[in-house]
């Protein structure tokens, strides 16, 4: 392999991890920025009503996700296993 392809293949590396964790990470940072303001409308300091929904709405995401990320995660290897035997793009 010479360096174009590594770099192509650590761009690729980069841009599925990012892509995989978008989901999950942008529903824990929504969720808590709605309880956050929930919060401080409400005046009401508990830590259990900022982590409970959090963690439920990440889950449901993560468990509503997980075909399509393993898929990827599949096709990803099945791609760079063809690239580390055959040589090819």
């Amino acid at each position: 392999m010479d360096l174009q392809q590594v770099s192509s293949l650590l761009q690729e590396t980069i841009r599925i991890s990012l892509m995989l964790a978008a989901p999950v990470l942008a529903t824990a940072l929504l969720s808590g920025l709605v309880v956050s303001i929930f919060q401080a409308a409400t005046q009401i300091n508990e830590q259990t009503l900022s982590f409970v929904p959090k963690i439920v709405l990440t889950l449901g995401v993560f468990a509503f996700t997980f075909p399509w990320m393993m898929a990827s995660l599949v096709d990803f290897g099945t791609r760079l296993m063809g690239r580390v035997a055959g040589g090819g793009p």
